[in-house]
């Protein structure tokens, strides 16, 4: 697979109080627009989502915003966006970024963030999406999301194969290398558990 062309990015409309999360958010901003991947994300200026798209768009990349009417009217929608789409729900947005994505990638967040994530990823397993699906682990910010994952396998809650759905890495040309060498896999339904 070559690198895909719009990669939709979930992250946090805070900045959090740790450095590291707005510098991940430069670095990759720089890496798409280097790679000539167009952004899809949030449509919001501020917090992280400000800095990835202010990044993206300062480096000469393209930007696509999705963000429900109630936010846009909180002044909270970024205007100066290749392009901005105002949907009428929290559901909408999600799947209008879906749509319009070929691959996913979380920065740190919070609840939204991580729900965003949970959502295609639980898309992923059920086979509504073969897009891949990286987690970019800031300063080890998911650890404690990846282990519960990893917990999740071992209590036969979800199938390994399942969470081979997750691609983690700590820097963006990682995820980006990994998303190179993605191939759809042939997934097992996803009652079929292991045996004991």
């Amino acid at each position: 697979m070559s690198l895909p062309a719009r990669i939709c990015v979930f992250c946090g409309s805070s900045s959090g109080q740790n450095r590291a999360y707005a510098d991940a958010a430069v670095a990759l901003g720089r890496c798409l627009a280097g790679h000539g991947i167009n952004l899809v994300y949030g449509g919001a200026s501020v917090g992280l989502m400000g800095v990835l798209a202010d990044t993206v768009l300062a480096s000469r990349g393209e930007v696509v915003g999705v963000i429900p009417k109630a936010l846009a009217e909180k002044e909270v929608s970024h205007k100066d966006l290749t392009k901005l789409h105002v949907v009428g729900s929290m559901h909408e947005r999600k799947a209008v970024m879906a749509d319009l994505a070929e691959a996913f990638i979380a920065l740190p967040g919070g609840f939204g963030t991580v729900e965003e994530l949970c959502e295609i990823i639980t898309w992923g397993q059920l086979g509504f999406h073969r897009k891949p699906i990286g987690l970019l682990n800031v300063d080890g910010y998911f650890d404690s999301l990846l282990a519960f994952f990893d917990r999740a396998v071992h209590d036969r809650f979800v199938h390994s194969v399942h969470r081979g759905l997750v691609i983690d890495g700590t820097s963006p040309e990682e995820i980006l290398n990994a998303f190179s060498d993605y191939r759809v896999r042939s997934l097992e339904k996803w009652t079929d558990l292991p045996s004991a």
